[in-house]
């Protein structure tokens, strides 16, 4: 069923303070909300963008050269469309997982990214972007903190002084119309929020409570969207909302997301005085309860993931 709702532009180059109660407002209504008048350079996504359809245009033997297999338990990497799993379902996209560029180690999710030789300014692209991106990220989480009546350092205080950050590039071949597969299958993120740049072919879905809405793209604005831990840490207040993304738009579709996620050793726990939880878990897409897990942040990331890959996971953790 589809839905008359918008999904809500904030412009996160005003005053965090006077912004607080629109964020909370789409914190609590679609979990999702575009940024704009940000901080991120506008030439970065055309750059980043360009070097990567370079990429995706390559063979796969020569794309192979830098398979996830490659990456060991740092989990970084090119798979090709079909391995990756959404509720065990192949989704149609490929693409290149990246993370913090670390000394090799023996934690999951942690070490070195694997760049490929061709294009060689992808490295430095990646890299530039991703300190950006962060640093919006840690803007919008300082908004979401004085939305929730926190001091806009809380996350920085508690979760995010070292957080976990990953990113990935994703390429979606067009799909045709009636094709009842999906680029990517309904699902939710599992950290604390999603910044997303997608390029103009559209295809991102979002389930609100009364049917999907379309996101789509808006000039130099990045998707925001709320992942598992903060609909944990605010019992439910804030949800962590499924989405999906079909692209029958006839064209390559490349999306930018960057995950930034409490510290992997971070145990999360309600914040203060969120209220009552909200009984609601079986409206989730999996089913599954964020309330009733206990244990760090890595060991759901861990489990989440190895769902995601199951093949990989077998291989290398």
């Amino acid at each position: 069923m589809a839905s008359t709702r918008h999904i809500p532009v904030i412009d996160i180059g005003r005053d965090l303070v006077e912004l607080a109660p629109q964020i909370d407002l789409a914190c609590r209504d679609t979990g999702f909300f575009f940024v704009v008048d940000h901080d991120v350079p506008p030439e970065l996504q055309p750059r980043l963008d360009a070097l990567a359809r370079e990429f995706f245009s390559l063979n796969e033997e020569e794309k192979g050269q830098i398979d996830m297999r490659k990456g060991g338990p740092a989990w970084r990497g090119w798979f090709p469309v079909g391995r990756e799993l959404t509720s065990g379902t192949p989704d149609q996209k490929e693409g290149i997982y990246f993370g913090q560029e670390r000394p090799p180690s023996d934690r999951p999710l942690h070490g070195p990214n694997l760049f490929p030789s061709r294009p060689a300014e992808l490295r430095d692209a990646v890299l530039e972007y991703m300190d950006a991106v962060t640093a919006l990220g840690h803007r919008v989480l300082r908004g979401i903190a004085l939305a929730l009546g926190l001091d806009a350092d809380w996350f920085d205080r508690h979760l995010t002084a070292e957080p976990l950050v990953l990113f990935r590039i994703f390429h979606s071949p067009p799909l045709r119309d009636g094709d009842a597969r999906w680029s990517v299958g309904e699902h939710t993120d599992y950290g604390l929020i999603t910044i997303l740049a997608q390029d103009t072919s559209g295809g991102l879905e979002v389930r609100a409570p009364d049917g999907w809405i379309a996101a789509p793209p808006i000039p130099n604005s990045f998707v925001v969207n709320l992942g598992d831990m903060l609909e944990r840490m605010t019992g439910g207040r804030y949800k962590s909302t499924p989405h999906r993304v079909h692209n029958t738009s006839g064209v390559d579709r490349l999306s930018f997301p960057l995950f930034l996620d409490p510290a992997w050793d971070a145990e999360v726990l309600p914040v203060p005085a969120v209220g009552p939880r909200r009984a609601d878990d079986a409206d989730r897409w999996d089913g599954a309860s964020v309330h009733d897990w206990s244990g760090t942040y890595g060991d759901y990331l861990l489990t989440k993931v190895g769902r995601v890959f199951p093949e990989l996971r077998d291989e290398v953790l």
